[in-house]
């Protein structure tokens, strides 16, 4: 067999390739595991993740996601046909989640294959079940963009062609599946959004209907983050934590509340950096650029000019 990097001229390298390839299996296997457990090596799909939200958001809309030529006789085929397909794959994958999950798995349990299938399976069956109420957010997402939005022409061009629509609805997906008890799943979803459209939503936040985030670039919404309902966000916001708590032994609390809530109608523009559990009244404005990590009352307009002064 030639070899992959043939030299025109002269031997060819001599890397030494038995030494590390021995070394690098030392450090895999024995000093640096970072497997899991030590030894699970079956992991989540990021392309099969990324195959499941492409279905569930034909099945969500298919119009638009789905096939072009739907005609009132063949979408609810479409719909069934690609829940089914989708979900199939949806279900192998909670399947290798729940081995990331607890502390109590037996591994060496006979039965612990057929018990983590029948978990993902109904796991599984509780996410379809909710798709319907999925949608609904979904739709009161895309009002909220059309009406917040003047730029905007139609539904149809906010979920082609915005960002932050894109990202909601990953979101939606993912927030889902983390209260069902697939958290690194639903940390993969995010994180696949995260590359395509540059807005980091950690799937443990919650988010109330009516939700818009315009333009999008570089917007951060931490873990415990609460927002209400039509709340409308810009570029570059972060709603992040200002410390982060520890035990006595200096080791990080986790799912501690660090992030803002953020009550109904709440506006924070471009720039904006909101810090801490810290509550942002009704019908707020946090102007560009603030950096904000006390509470305001309800009707509070925050700006750059009164942070300053403050």
């Amino acid at each position: 067999m030639p070899h992959p990097f043939p030299t025109p001229d002269g031997p060819l390298p001599d890397w030494n390739l038995g030494a590390v390839v021995g070394a690098l299996r030392k450090s895999r296997e024995v000093t640096h595991n970072v497997r899991h457990k030590g030894r699970i090596r079956e992991l989540p799909s990021r392309e099969a993740l990324s195959q499941i939200v492409q279905g569930l958001s034909a099945a969500l809309f298919p119009t638009h996601y789905g096939r072009p030529d739907l005609t009132d006789e063949s979408i609810d085929y479409f719909v069934g046909y690609t829940l089914h397909d989708t979900l199939t794959v949806l279900a192998e994958q909670v399947r290798r989640g729940l081995l990331f999950v607890g502390d109590d798995l037996d591994e060496s349990d006979p039965g612990l294959a057929q018990t983590l299938a029948a978990k993902a399976g109904e796991t599984t069956r509780e996410f379809a079940s909710q798709l319907p109420e999925i949608r609904a957010l979904l739709v009161s997402d895309l009002q909220a963009a059309y009406q917040g939005d003047p730029a905007a022409t139609s539904v149809s061009e906010i979920l082609l062609s915005y960002p932050g629509m894109t990202a909601i609805i990953s979101y939606r997906i993912a927030h889902a599946l983390y209260k069902l008890g697939a958290p690194l799943l639903a940390r993969l979803i995010a994180d696949i959004a995260h590359g395509a459209t540059g807005i980091d939503i950690h799937p443990g936040a919650q988010i109330g209907p009516a939700f818009f985030i315009d333009h999008g670039t570089g917007v951060v919404i931490g873990e415990t983050t609460v927002i209400g309902q039509r709340v409308r966000l810009y570029q570059a916001v972060t709603l992040g934590a200002k410390r982060f708590p520890t035990d006595e032994n200096g080791a990080l609390l986790k799912g501690h509340p660090r992030h803002p809530v953020l009550e109904d109608d709440v506006v924070i523009y471009a720039g904006a950096t909101v810090l801490g559990r810290i509550t942002i009244g009704k019908g707020s404005t946090i102007g560009g650029n603030v950096w904000l990590t006390n509470s305001v009352p309800p009707g509070s307009n925050v700006t750059q000019a009164q942070n300053r002064g403050a």
